[in-house]
């Protein structure tokens, strides 16, 4: 590719993973190489059982499977992303990807884990030739100003209002 673009996947609706997930597939299966980082994620995930088949898609999680306070968080999920955010400037640095998920990034910097700040300075530094993808509820408006593409889900209707949990394979 020559030029790359910036997505944002944001809002309070289901599937800003997934459709991250989703373009992350289609470049692999066109020979792209992808690489996700998850942010603030630590369990097991279906959809990484399905990645870890694939040549092309990468993927490293830095965070642990408990809720993260936005009030006071815990000094391991700060380190945690820091981390995460490290190996994103590395990943950038060293040009083997076509395509980096920063998954959950949003997140991340609006319960102030990460720096808005730092993450427009990534942005900046971006490849010109790398497809960069930030997920995440409460994308920052900096960010949605400066994207290519933004996508914002919207929840009109889910199963969790009338009490159904959680469904392996559909929710996770």
């Amino acid at each position: 590719m020559d030029k790359g673009f910036i997505h944002v996947y944001t809002g309070p609706g289901k599937g800003k993973t997934t459709a991250a997930i989703g373009l992350g597939l289609r470049a692999a299966g066109a020979g792209l190489k992808v690489h996700m980082i998850q942010f603030m994620k630590g369990r097991r995930y279906s959809e990484l059982d399905a990645l870890e088949k694939l040549n092309n898609f990468t993927f490293s999680q830095h965070g642990r499977d408990e809720f993260v306070s936005k009030e006071k968080p815990e000094q391991i999920d700060i380190d945690l992303a820091k981390e995460g955010f490290e190996c994103a400037k590395s990943l950038m640095n060293r040009k083997k990807y076509d395509m980096i998920i920063l998954d959950e990034i949003n997140v991340a910097v609006d319960f102030k884990l990460i720096s808005v700040e730092h993450l427009i300075k990534l942005i900046e530094k971006k490849p010109e030739n790398l497809e960069l993808v930030l997920t995440g509820r409460y994308a920052n408006s900096e960010i949605v100003r400066i994207a290519d593409v933004v996508t914002e889900m919207l929840e009109i209707k889910h199963p969790y209002q009338q009490g159904v949990e959680a469904r392996k394979g559909i929710d996770y």
